[in-house]
């Protein structure tokens, strides 16, 4: 059976088509406000990969009728001078959101770059503040990749509430918000990471599997529940018996597929409803710094600095 025959596969696609419609529909009355929405990218040096993902985001963004420019600053840039671009957008009133596309070269520390954005123009939901929000169940400006597993699992009409979890993986920018996105839903979570004893323990009672590690295959069907949903955020290359490369995920999909109710596939998952949180959470800034505005100078009218 196909992919696109398999009911059991939670693809991303549909759910972010549907996602973008109703940022295109929020992003035309926001611009016949006169608070048109606009992302900054920002790429430092030249890495092939970013550019793939800076044109999805571009034609993902033109779609939903957010306006999308890239700046691009050469590899040599110091920290010091990115941070003060950086504090130079977050002054503009006319940017809504800024994009820090990765890698950045190694002696630029890229958790300094997520703190320097503000926090009402973190659309990555990486800043230190909109991490920790996620605890006070603030949770409209989560992190992307995050936002987009926890949307996939709401696909299957499973029950959140009391709902066994189980996370493979616990970063600061996946791992760890699934896990304070899913307890603010009432399920019962565990996170494993690199020190738990027995994963495959803790993987065979969830009934919803996250996991999100970067080791090809590393989920077999034996550590799977029957009737599980598996959320694979993992995205590898490996090289097939024929020389070939190809994209897998953390979880052995065509094993586990036959004991899992639901399983994302890799790639055509995660990815595609990632970029459609990040026009979502554009048009979640943008609420908020038209409330400021409002608060600040006693208006809702149109934006001064159009």
């Amino acid at each position: 059976m196909s992919l696109s025959d398999d009911s059991r596969y939670l693809k991303g696609g549909p759910v972010a088509q549907r996602i973008i419609a109703a940022v295109r529909e929020d992003a035309a009355i926001a611009k016949a406000e006169g608070f048109p929405p606009k992302l900054i990218s920002i790429t430092v040096g030249d890495t092939a990969a970013v550019d793939v993902y800076v044109r999805n985001q571009r034609a993902k963004a033109q779609l939903a009728g957010i306006d999308f420019e890239e700046r691009r600053f050469p590899a040599t840039i110091t920290s010091g001078e990115l941070e003060a671009a950086i504090h130079g957008l977050n002054a503009d009133p006319r940017v809504t959101g800024i994009i820090i596309q990765r890698p950045v070269p190694a002696h630029i520390p890229v958790r300094t770059l997520q703190a320097a954005v503000h926090p009402l123009k973190d659309v990555e939901g990486m800043h230190p503040a909109s991490i920790g929000n996620i605890v006070y169940n603030q949770l409209d400006l989560a992190p992307c990749t995050a936002a987009a597993s926890v949307e996939l699992l709401r696909e299957t009409g499973l029950d959140l509430k009391g709902l066994e979890v189980v996370i493979v993986g616990h970063s600061e920018i996946v791992g760890k918000p699934i896990a304070f996105l899913l307890m603010s839903e009432g399920a019962t979570v565990t996170v494993c990471h690199h020190m738990t004893r027995s994963v495959a323990a803790h993987a065979r009672r969830a009934d919803a599997l996250f996991v999100a590690v970067g080791k090809p295959r590393l989920i077999k069907a034996d550590m799977v529940k029957p009737g599980a949903a598996v959320i694979d955020i993992g995205i590898n290359s490996e090289i097939g018996p024929d020389g070939s490369s190809r994209i897998v995920g953390d979880v052995d999909t065509e094993s586990v597929r036959e004991v899992a109710s639901w399983i994302t596939p890799v790639p055509g998952g995660v990815g595609p409803i990632t970029v459609a949180i990040l026009l979502r959470n554009t048009m979640v800034a943008l609420s908020r710094q038209r409330a400021l505005y409002e608060a600040t100078y006693g208006t809702a009218d149109r934006l001064a600095a159009e």
